[in-house]
């Protein structure tokens, strides 16, 4: 009797097990894969590109095989002026996002419009492709500029030059590797949060994004407005190299290692001397803090740099 009860109790688990992972996992999918993208989903996922986190390209989350996202104000292949475009430059290390491979997921009206004005059928990740953001009476969708403009890759990063270029998708990766989102979230809650963080993200905002990294347990301000909320770089220079310059009292670590062993110009940065000056300053000895090194351009702070101000 006592076992054929426990058969009972197993399978009735079972069944309610199944039955929530249903409700839970399956139910929501179903949701998600009708809803229409917006023209903020689109902006991440072309951003950040396919992962935003651990992938074969970036197994050890440097940042690597990810777009660059540009601001052109000049067309890449003629020269001509043009009215300031946002585009996503991706060469041929970097996979296209999941918008691209699988238009589905875009929701009905944007994946026909991708297909069939935006050309996105005809992009080679062998060759790489520049793509930009339409709208056609208020939907958005994808456009594959090499192929409707005969923009290149290379061309468009020439165009803009480095200091219209932001490696979002990179700076994303920064932020999944140090452990940002275990402090700050990425989603303000339906309460007084919406004061001041602003309104929370719409689900279409996420379409074709992975992960989404929006943490769990908030022991620092919200960041999905931030960008819109603080946008100087210099500013957050200072946060992350030690961010009692800016906060006195914050619980957060610094992150000047970020900043690799160069400055801007070459030069080895010496920490330890930063630090023995900032100590000073601290004690009373000097009246202000010594001065934070500029970043190599290719450091992996500018890249968290570019993707803090580019959530707004």
């Amino acid at each position: 009797m006592a076992f054929r009860e426990y058969k009972i109790g197993v399978r009735l688990f079972g069944i309610a097990f199944g039955s929530s992972m249903f409700i839970t996992l399956y139910m929501p999918a179903s949701d998600i894969a009708s809803v229409q993208v917006t023209e903020t989903g689109l902006h991440r996922q072309l951003s950040f590109g396919r992962v935003g986190g651990f992938s074969y390209e970036d197994p050890f989350l440097l940042g690597g095989a990810k777009p660059t996202t540009v601001t052109l104000t000049k067309d890449p292949k003629t020269g001509a002026a043009i009215e300031s475009t946002t585009a996503y430059v991706y060469d041929s290390s970097a996979p296209f996002p999941n918008g691209i491979r699988h238009p589905r997921i875009l929701g009905k009206k944007p994946e026909e419009l991708s297909l069939s004005k935006g050309r996105i059928g005809e992009a080679s990740e062998s060759t790489g492709a520049v793509f930009v953001i339409g709208d056609d009476n208020g939907v958005p969708y994808i456009e594959d500029a090499t192929a409707t403009r005969g923009w290149t890759p290379s061309a468009a990063l020439r165009t803009a030059g480095d200091a219209n270029s932001a490696h979002i998708g990179s700076g994303k990766i920064m932020f999944v590797r140090e452990g940002c989102w275990w402090c700050h979230t990425l989603l303000p809650e339906e309460t007084q949060d919406w004061q001041y963080f602003g309104a929370p993200p719409m689900l279409g905002d996420f379409n074709g994004e992975s992960p989404t990294a929006f943490g769990s347990d908030r022991k620092a301000p919200d960041l999905t407005h931030v960008g819109s909320r603080n946008s100087s770089r210099q500013w957050m220079m200072l946060h992350f190299f030690n961010p009692r310059l800016v906060q006195p009292h914050s619980i957060m670590p610094r992150y000047d290692y970020l900043w690799g062993d160069k400055d801007a110009n070459g030069k080895t940065i010496d920490f330890s001397a930063w630090r023995t000056s900032y100590n000073e300053y601290i004690e009373g000895k000097r009246s202000v803090p010594p001065e934070i090194p500029q970043y190599a351009p290719n450091s992996e702070i500018r890249y968290l740099i570019d993707f803090v101000l580019a959530l707004k």
